[in-house]
């Protein structure tokens, strides 16, 4: 019997990365999945966001794990969409136990667009935001508890990445994280549900991987003990992160909320 066998788990940011990843460790786990994702172009991203074709590809290696799954594209920014996407997925496969709020972007770029800051917060923090006001009250209603997980970062927790706009804005909307996920723990504690962060170092996703990313790397090479593992890694697999993942989700975790789980290889803990 698998760690959230019969559960109902939603994912946003489910087409590629770490949310594909974390469905899949999930399915595996015998939970179905309503996997949410844009699926279109952001004028401010140097680097392509995940498509339509990418999202069918989460829906069908979830379903060829032997578990349901619904595959929306919304827009977390939306909450219209977001409420009818929820809907959706409720209709199908049932009520929703786990919530995994990890759609985000990472607009740093040597050629950034003054917008890089807006679409940053509005996407990582606000969208965010918007997925708990959504699916948070069908939870409470139900009255079967739950758990939430944040995709917040290590730039959650310490001022790095510089003063670009793209890089403040990250920095903010990821340490806005922690502060959202500690009042939703406080409030929702009384219903049993539970809310932590996973806070990851740089994960070897399509998002970290581009060459806009590695492009501003190189032109600020002052960063580099911004990025730097004390672990000889440079960047860690989505399957670490989706290990903490499970922790939280499953019983094994039942007892835990209010807390950022570090999976860094050591970062926040260095000088």
């Amino acid at each position: 019997m698998g760690r959230v066998e019969g559960k109902v788990a939603f994912i946003t940011g489910a087409a590629r990365g770490q949310g594909r990843n974390h469905a899949l460790l999930l399915a595996e786990q015998g939970a179905d999945i309503i996997a949410l994702d844009m699926c279109k172009p952001l004028a401010s991203a140097r680097y392509e966001l995940a498509s339509s074709n990418d999202l069918a590809d989460t829906r069908k290696s979830v379903e060829a794990l032997g578990r349901r799954c619904v595959s929306v594209e919304a827009d977390v920014r939306d909450e219209d969409q977001l409420a009818h996407a929820i809907r959706e997925g409720i209709s199908e496969i049932g009520p929703i136990d786990i919530v995994i709020a990890n759609a985000g972007v990472a607009l740093f770029a040597v050629d950034e667009s003054h917008e890089a800051w807006q679409d940053t917060i509005d996407i990582n923090l606000t969208g965010v935001f918007n997925t708990l006001e959504a699916v948070v009250p069908a939870m409470v209603e139900r009255g079967q508890g739950g758990a939430i997980v944040l995709t917040s970062s290590t730039a959650g927790l310490r001022g790095i990445l510089g003063p670009s706009r793209a890089a403040l804005g990250y920095v903010a909307s990821k340490h806005g994280l922690v502060g959202l996920m500690r009042s939703y723990a406080n409030n929702l504690a009384v219903h049993s549900i539970r809310v932590n962060t996973v806070n990851p170092s740089g994960v070897e996703t399509p998002m970290i991987t581009a060459a806009s990313m590695i492009g501003f790397v190189e032109a600020n090479p002052h960063l580099e003990p911004d990025i730097t593992n004390p672990m000889p890694i440079d960047l860690l697999p989505c399957q670490d992160v989706s290990n903490a993942v499970l922790y939280l989700v499953s019983d094994d975790g039942r007892y835990i909320t209010g807390t950022t789980l570090s999976v860094d290889a050591g970062f926040n803990n260095k000088n």
